[in-house]
């Protein structure tokens, strides 16, 4: 054990005399950073918690470009738009690599595009799930998600103080349906058991390419008590429940369309398409499978903690809820529910929804992308092998594009006079060829969520048994995504009218 660590030190010694001494002279400075300490960099001043709020205060003392060294690890911190289009999308060729998560492959996300390094099977699975996804393929997913959407609300405004339960399975259910074609038709459904302990996995494994594991790889070879060690005996302990998810939903595909079950869905279309090849190997079964868990795991859990933020913003800003309602009330009446048709006529609510992707970006620092080469940008100097971070939740604070940035205000995108003519918060879906490829989709299904909550429902604070408000602390999760933490929450039904609009409109869907 004391070869192990001395094996450690000698390893982080060298790295340091690398990065600090033998290093060839730099071909211009680098971006400015705060104050480091000899041989462990910026390792003292880097934050675990609210990440995004301490990259964006450094960025107003050392502008929107800030660099790291974390024990001779390069870090660029993009703290704009600007400094994230110009580097991610216009020179794209050499910023859509991935750093090497360690935790994340130990987890046996191998086949994951977004984690997959760039390179020819990132463009296949990019060009195969792409083909799924377009605007126009995924309007032929909107009465799924209708349905869905009003099932949910239904049994939100039921099953009172129990909506993390009910958005568990409203999630997984819209996500099994697109993705594999399955029904979730009871409690305890394995799908569901699948989703959840994933998603466990997820929230708790530390942000991307930012635990000490991923920083050093050679912590997954010590033993978990080891300082820094934790994430990789985390990761490997939840490898078989990842493995699960990729193969069993899978071997559900094939067993399906085998018995002449064509039920459309993304995976039985590429299972089909890969069955009419002449020649087929395990690495394309493997991108199929993980194409599958991308799409099942990643859509149920940024969909769940964006709808929680919706929730959340709408007991805040009670007013803000009550413009909505006054808007499709007047747009559509109180006889049915929105529907897409709807969406160009209802201005405030499609500002409710750009908002709450802005308020509170649900992925507050991106998935980090890094640099293969060396590289120029503003007279400084990003160093080849640097991780780049796009600060979404910096991006989403800037005074010089949101007035008053912390506000929960759906006006400022509304033109003016009327609003503040500000654009819609586009830097949560990524950036370049790692943007998002179901952002389509996404922004369907949240829309008619959010329509048919604001229509139907009273979003309000919970109270005790004597009346009283329930206050609470907002807090939220570091992890992959950054959901609120658990709050209590009432959702109840505007009037019997609108419950009766809506229990007949989900019985004559289903």
């Amino acid at each position: 054990m004391i070869s192990s660590i001395l094996g450690v030190l000698v390893f982080f010694a060298g790295v340091w005399l690398w990065r600090f001494v033998w290093k060839p002279r730099r071909i211009a400075p680098l971006p400015p950073s705060p104050p480091a300490d000899p041989l462990i960099g910026h390792l003292r001043v880097m934050p675990t918690d609210n990440q995004g709020e301490v990259f964006h205060d450094w960025a107003k003392k050392y502008g929107d470009v800030v660099y790291v060294n974390i024990l001779g690890q390069s870090i660029v911190i993009l703290d704009s738009v600007k400094a994230a289009e110009d580097l991610l999308e216009k020179r794209g060729l050499i910023y859509s690599d991935r750093p090497t998560f360690a935790v994340f492959d130990l987890m046996g996300w191998y086949a994951s595009l977004a984690f997959m390094p760039y390179g020819k099977r990132f463009q296949k699975h990019r060009k195969l799930l792409g083909s799924q996804f377009t605007s126009d393929a995924s309007l032929l997913w909107r009465e799924t998600q209708a349905k869905n959407a009003h099932q949910l609300a239904k049994s939100m405004i039921e099953h009172k103080g129990d909506h993390e339960k009910m958005l568990n399975w409203f999630t997984t259910a819209l996500v099994t349906k697109i993705a594999y074609g399955f029904d979730i038709k009871k409690e305890g459904d394995e799908y569901m058991e699948i989703s959840q302990q994933n998603q466990y996995l997820l929230n708790n494994s530390g942000t991307p390419g930012a635990t000490p594991v991923d920083l050093f790889p050679i912590l997954k070879y010590l033993p978990d008590w080891f300082p820094g060690a934790y994430y990789a005996d985390f990761a490997r302990k939840g490898r078989p429940t990842v493995n699960a998810m990729y193969d069993w939903p899978y071997d559900k595909v094939v067993q399906a369309l085998a018995e002449g079950d064509e039920t459309p869905s993304v995976i039985r279309t590429l299972v089909k398409q890969l069955q009419q090849q002449e020649t087929s190997t395990i690495e394309d079964v493997e991108d199929i499978k993980g194409i599958g868990a991308n799409i099942f795991v990643g859509g149920a859990q940024s969909t769940w903690s964006t709808i929680v933020i919706f929730l959340l913003t709408m007991i805040l800003n009670p007013d803000v809820q009550k413009r909505a309602q006054a808007e499709i009330d007047s747009v559509i009446g109180t006889d049915r529910l929105p529907e897409f048709s709807d969406w160009s006529s209802l201005p405030y609510v499609e500002c409710v929804v750009q908002e709450v992707f802005r308020w509170f970006p649900v992925i507050p620092l991106g998935i980090p992308h890094r640099c293969t080469e060396d590289d120029v940008y503003r007279g400084m100097l990003i160093p080849k092998g640097a991780v780049v971070i796009p600060n979404a939740r910096g991006m989403s604070l800037d005074e010089n594009t949101y007035k008053n940035p912390t506000a929960f205000n759906p006006s400022r995108f509304l033109p003016k006079p009327e609003g503040n003519g500000e654009p819609f918060f586009t830097s949560a879906f990524g950036f370049g060829r790692r943007i998002c490829p179901g952002r389509f989709m996404g922004l369907n299904g949240l829309w008619i969520v959010i329509a048919t909550i604001l229509a139907t429902a009273n979003v309000t604070r919970a109270v005790d048994e004597e009346g009283n408000e329930i206050e609470f602390e907002v807090e939220f999760m570091n992890g992959l995504d950054n959901r609120p933490k658990p709050f209590p929450c009432a959702i109840t039904s505007r009037s019997a009218h609108a419950s009766d609009v809506l229990a007949r409109t989900v019985e004559l869907e289903h």
